[in-house]
């Protein structure tokens, strides 16, 4: 089937820029657009960094997952979920470039903002203006970060923490 993922918020850059964003990624990201692959698999030719890149990607609703057969199991499988990106976005040049920044950020310095948020919803401040205030960042960069990150999910209005289980 043939899904068209149709980018009108900005901020939805951040995860199709982070797809692609290390040698690996892009590997991954790649091969699953051809096959399906399972978490096994992916981490068996790409080690850790590869599944990572997997986590990473169904966070950000890039790929899709299906039950697969093996000879001994059943496993879940990936693949990318849309087979063409729509850019349909009038963006003025100043949150444009938040989102960039965002997506070129370096690990360090992205981890660092990364943390500092998972501080403020740790401590019971969820509303991502006051995140967005306190930290004095621009709501278009906030919004980026929280995309990119693998650790926050948006809900409404608010930031949470995604609860590894």
């Amino acid at each position: 089937m043939s899904r068209i993922k149709v980018i009108k918020d900005v901020s939805d850059f951040v995860p199709i820029l982070g797809a692609v964003s290390t040698e690996v990624k892009k590997d991954v990201f790649t091969d699953l657009a051809d096959e399906w692959k399972t978490e096994d698999e992916i981490e068996e030719e790409y080690g850790e960094e590869g599944k990572e890149a997997l986590q990473l990607f169904e966070k950000m609703k890039l790929v899709e997952s299906r039950w697969q057969h093996t000879e001994t199991e059943t496993k879940k499988a990936y693949h990318t979920y849309y087979s063409s990106v729509h850019i349909d976005a009038s963006v003025p040049v100043k949150e444009i470039s938040e989102v960039l920044y965002v997506a070129m950020l370096d690990e360090d310095k992205f981890e660092d903002y990364e943390e500092e948020i998972l501080e403020h919803v740790r401590e019971g401040e969820n509303f991502a203006k006051d995140i967005s205030n306190r930290m004095n960042l621009p709501q278009t960069t906030l919004k980026s970060i929280v995309k990119r990150s693998l650790h926050l999910d948006y809900r409404g209005n608010r930031i949470h923490e995604i609860n590894k289980d």
